[in-house]
């Protein structure tokens, strides 16, 4: 109701950010009446996810890719669930074509050609630009995010306030009201005068986040595609080319680069657009704009349009849980028994903290990131010259995304994190080889 109010209203916001709460909370809460574990409903919740862009954006392949590629802002996937997000984004694109057809959401010429050559320079020139905007429009959003939160009123003003300030900026460009889709349309056709492109290029970046930043409901994904699609429609003009490729392509890259979802992106606005025949200019532009932004954002304090983006599998709370879990059970096939006034759960809570855990007659669970500076590092685990604390029992490691094996040949590396079993003195003994994770 709170989008509905907001985006019916006015507000420069997209469909993307409500449907997503929707549809993942649906996933949630079926989880939560079935009894299904945590690893469930994770993947629930990302199918709900998928379902929901789908049928709104009618993109099958996109969006299943964008559930999967969203939550990690380096190019990382959670690629377990994307056969259950493929299902259900393409039951939904059914379902919802059977109500409101088949066609895709924007429509560009039948006669689109592949591009030639020497044309292929003003997308790689469209590409560095979109890297550009991507990296200012995450500033600009959060930016006002934290003006917005500096004010001292009424926490219910703000949103007022911020409605007020895009009421006034449509008082001089009216096409920034609602998502836009129809402005981008005619983007598409080349309908709209190259000054004013300019201006709603940083327009709509500005209506988005006097919406969204000051406590409206809404997404950021039109917002961004609108930004794209003008920015790729003014150099159309200015370099005398198509404007619906170009407009097609500075969707993609601006918000492949925004969100750092660049394959996703890829395939939801030729799905969107049914450019198929773009597929190769859009992928140069998209690996443009990413590299672009993932380079000029690395300093700055927004480096992605979606602030809790993790950077890998590694840095996820959820997998730290799940790769716990395993070290739990493998503890347990070498028969170090937990103690019995500490349960599993409590266990999993310590560690996550960095706290060992005594299991029995002074020995303790423990985990730590090897230094680089430690004289473990490039050594075998079962080398004696790995100098490790007598009775130190390594019980995994942890490397990256992934889980291995303690064998007697694995050579420790810098920043593996180490699950191991140990007494109390080689707690001491570790303490100038190991960081607490």
């Amino acid at each position: 109701m709170a989008s509905a109010i907001t985006i019916g209203s006015g507000g420069a916001a997209g469909r993307e950010g409500p449907i997503a709460l929707v549809a993942g909370g649906i996933g949630s809460w079926y989880a939560t009446i079935t009894g299904r574990s945590d690893r469930e409903r994770r993947l629930l919740l990302l199918t709900g996810l998928a379902a929901g862009l789908s049928a709104i954006f009618r993109s099958p392949i996109g969006t299943a890719l964008l559930a999967v590629e969203v939550p990690y802002s380096d190019m990382e996937f959670e690629g377990g669930a994307l056969l259950y997000t493929m299902l259900a984004s393409i039951v939904a694109y059914a379902v919802n074509g059977l109500f409101v057809g088949w066609k895709p959401l924007f429509e560009i010429p039948e006669i689109l050609t592949h591009p030639r050559s020497i044309e292929y320079v003003w997308y790689v020139v469209l590409g560095i630009a979109a890297g550009l905007v991507a990296t200012i429009l995450p500033l600009i959003f959060y930016g006002m995010r934290d003006a917005f939160r500096q004010l001292r009123v009424k926490k219910f003003l703000k949103p007022a306030i911020g409605g007020l300030g895009m009421g006034l900026l449509a008082v001089a460009v009216p096409q920034v009201i609602g998502g836009g889709y129809g402005w981008i349309q005619q983007a598409i056709d080349g309908q709209l005068l190259m000054g004013t492109l300019f201006v709603l290029i940083f327009a709509k970046m500005v209506a988005l986040g006097l919406t969204v930043s000051s406590g409206g409901s809404g997404g950021v994904f039109a917002p961004s595609l609108f930004t794209g699609a003008t920015l790729g429609a003014f150099f159309a003009s200015l370099f005398h080319q198509s404007s619906a490729a170009f407009a097609v392509v500075g969707m993609a890259a601006v918000f492949a680069g925004a969100a750092h979802v660049p394959l996703a992106t890829l395939m939801m606005v030729t799905e969107m657009t049914g450019g198929y025949t773009l597929l190769v200019p859009a992928a140069l532009a998209v690996t443009i704009s990413y590299l672009v932004q993932t380079r000029l954002a690395r300093g700055l304090p927004y480096r992605s349009l979606y602030e809790s983006q993790v950077p890998s599998r590694a840095d996820s709370p959820a997998h730290h849980s799940e790769h716990l879990r395993i070290a739990l059970r493998i503890l347990r096939e070498r028969q170090h028994p937990l103690p019995q006034d500490v349960g599993h759960l409590d266990v999993l809570s310590f560690l996550r903290l960095g706290i060992p855990v005594e299991l029995y007659e002074g020995r303790f669970l423990a985990i730590g990131v090897l230094r680089a500076k430690s004289a473990y590092v490039d050594r075998p685990v079962g080398e004696d010259s790995a100098g490790l604390p007598e009775n130190t029992d390594i019980i995994a490691i942890i490397r990256g995304e992934r889980m291995m094996a303690a064998r007697p040949d694995t050579v420790l590396k810098a920043g593996d994190r180490l699950i191991l079993v140990t007494p109390r003195s080689g707690l001491e003994a570790l303490k100038e080889h190991v960081d607490k994770w």
